[in-house]
């Protein structure tokens, strides 16, 4: 096999790996956002129904439950004279004495010996002037454990401590037991690990995707923004309330797969939203990451997969959503004289985020009754709304990239009338869009036959492929709980296919792999990038793709030529360096040569993975699939084994 690399019409390298984020599988509450406990302020909602119709029902008491097993406490869930009015629930708890409350946690909790803890709740009291107790128990014991005397004035009083776990345990019991018997109020618990990054993120969740170095981080969805209704949709301002303030949301994903055979609820029907991660946080986590956030918001459309709501173009509600748009760039970039950078100073942080990007609207398309059938509501006007939210924003905002959207898919009828809408409006101004959001979830095959599909795209046309991952049949992708999705056989087609997008960076600008997190036993959607548990986490092997991409692309992008089917290759320049990437899809070995018209120098890298199709890292054998370092034994050949992805490296 003869690799030629040429500098011959070499380009800039316009595309960076980039990350998604969206609140599903468990990834924030339960996730990211480093809060070990469940419902902590009892306003979670049963959510249930079908396509367009749902019910929300309180279920405030959902992840609690008497405390020891069998105990005689009375739980019940009361708002009046609530400790705030955004979250009105609480908890009456009368209990006998030694006898109290336990939290779901999840699937419990997990403690590391010697490691703090930051505990805190909310109590009132009328009568009980005896102590309750706090921590972590297992069979009886108590792994962690405070004591504090509740007083009986009638106000709600903050109780917060540090606690240090006296040894390794996992699946443990957090509860709240009384003294002595009788009633409290109990409202808003925290427990946070203190090696929480800055106090907020799950340091091995956030240190994964850092190890990414990822140019950017889009948020905080998806799905998640639009809502399954528009009441249901993420409001960005009310996340900039204190924590215990921010109205808790059901979430999108607690109805996702419900049907007959489930009698309409998933067994995810309580999912939700605390907020306890919201815009601010967002950006501080860009920050930590050292990536550009790419906020996205919402135009007006609620999930087109789940509902027919929006408001229509031309109703003066649609002016709420430009106007939150209009806000929260200023939140991100104004001045501390501006009404949403002063807030943005108040939260602690009164230089600009440097706020480059914003994503208007998620993966919409223009409607019409023909598209939808008879009966449904008229056309959305997805593509004249879109360009009111353009216009106002380039008019106080001109410098804004605004990345757009073509849709749920690729190769269909909305892609196309999209990409044709798209194009006529950067005809008339070639500063309408930075570049639109292609999502594809789709076979390996389909990534092997369209890694040339960005060789074609006009070049003034530019692509962020904002979700895409290979979904192998019969793997379980796109199922729950399915960690066997994230193969090999994927993770290969998707190296392959990310041949085509380095080729083409003057195109594929921007691009990032969907979903990032799955919580093992809590996924609505597999594959995932990285799995974890309450104890643990690993990265998959489409993780270490995309990290290879990003960790080791040039600033130029060269021209390569293969002489061999099954094999995909792309290079790039930096700094007297040159990358090359190769994928060797096929079932036999490759003898490889690499020649140039050149000096590239000599190769004194290689790092490789490979792997059987069906291998899969796992929580218990978390390397089965990793990049290794290989000793380069020629200067400019090498052997490249069946079913393997290479990087080299070489030095001039």
């Amino acid at each position: 096999m003869k690799i030629k690399i040429s500098q011959e019409g070499k380009i800039p390298t316009g595309r960076t790996v980039g990350l998604f984020f969206e609140d599903l599988n468990y990834d924030l509450d339960g996730g990211l956002y480093a809060e070990l406990l469940e419902n902590r302020n009892f306003e979670a909602k049963d959510v249930h129904g079908e396509w367009d119709r749902y019910i929300v029902e309180e279920d405030g008491s959902y992840g609690w439950t008497a405390y020891p097993e069998g105990a005689a406490s009375e739980l019940k869930i009361k708002s009046d004279r609530p400790l705030f009015a955004e979250n009105p629930h609480y908890l009456r708890l009368k209990a006998p004495a030694g006898a109290g409350v336990k939290n779901k946690a999840y699937d419990g909790i997990y403690l590391k010996k010697g490691m703090k803890y930051d505990v805190s709740f909310y109590a009132r009291s009328y009568d009980y002037k005896g102590k309750a107790a706090v921590g972590v128990y297992r069979g009886g014991k108590a792994l962690l454990e405070k004591k504090v005397r509740i007083k009986p004035d009638g106000k709600w009083r903050r109780y917060s401590f540090c606690l240090k776990a006296k040894e390794d345990a996992d699946r443990g019991d957090f509860a709240l037991t009384l003294a002595g018997g009788g009633t409290i109020h109990l409202d808003c618990f925290s427990m946070i690990p203190e090696n929480a990054i800055r106090g907020l993120f799950r340091r091995d969740l956030a240190e994964l995707i850092k190890d990414i170095k990822p140019a950017f981080l889009r948020f905080p969805g998806g799905c998640v923004v639009e809502g399954n209704s528009l009441q249901n949709r993420y409001l960005w301002k009310e996340t900039l309330l204190a924590p215990e303030r921010r109205r808790h949301n059901w979430n999108r994903w607690a109805v996702h797969a419900t049907g007959p055979e489930n009698n309409f609820r998933s067994e995810f029907s309580h999912y939700g939203q605390t907020l306890g991660i919201g815009y601010y946080e967002y950006f501080l986590l860009c920050e930590y990451l050292g990536a550009k956030p790419l906020p996205v918001v919402s135009v007006g459309i609620a999930c087109q997969y789940m509902s027919t709501e929006f408001v229509p173009v031309g109703d003066p509600g649609l002016e709420t959503y430009i106007q939150e748009a209009l806000d929260l760039v200023e939140f991100a970039n104004g001045g501390t004289d501006t009404e949403w950078g002063r807030v943005r100073a108040e939260l602690g942080h009164p230089e600009p985020f440097g706020l480059e990007y914003l994503g208007v609207g998620n993966e919409q398309w223009e409607d019409s009754p023909k598209q939808k059938g008879t009966g449904e509501p008229a056309s959305n006007e997805f593509y004249k709304r879109f360009e009111l939210f353009e216009k106002r924003l380039h008019e106080k905002y001109p410098a804004l990239k605004i990345v757009g959207t073509v849709g749920p898919t690729v190769e269909t009828p909305m892609y196309e009338s999209a990409w044709k809408w798209t194009r006529e409006k950067l005809a008339e101004n070639p500063g309408f869009v930075y570049c639109s959001d292609e999502h594809f979830y789709v076979p390996p095959q389909w990534l092997y036959d369209h890694v040339t599909m960005y060789d074609r795209y006009p070049r003034n046309c530019k692509v962020y492929a904002g979700e895409y991952a290979a979904h192998v049949p019969g793997s379980g992708a796109a199922f729950f709980n399915a960690p066997q999705a994230n193969c090999w056989e994927g993770a290969l087609a998707e190296a392959a296919f990310m041949t085509g997008m380095e080729r083409n960076s003057d195109v594929v600008v921007m691009s990032s792999y969907a979903p990032l997190f799955g919580r093992l036993g809590y996924t609505q959607w597999s594959p995932d990038l990285i799995w974890f548990n309450g104890k643990t986490a690993y990265a998959s092997a489409n993780y270490y793709v995309q990290q290879l991409y990003s960790l080791y692309t040039g600033n130029f992008i060269l021209k390569t030529e293969t002489d061999t089917e099954h094999t995909y290759v792309t290079a790039s320049e930096r700094d007297g360096l040159t990358y090359v990437k190769i994928v060797n899809a096929g079932e036999e070995e490759i003898e490889a040569e690499l020649e140039g018209d050149y000096d590239f120098g000599a190769m004194t890298r290689i790092i490789r993975m490979e792997g059987e199709p069906k291998d899969f890292n796992s929580i218990d054998d978390p390397s089965k699939i990793i990049p290794v370092e290989v000793a380069p034994s020629a200067p400019r050949s090498l052997v490249l084994p069946p079913r393997s992805f290479s990087v080299l490296v070489f030095r001039k």
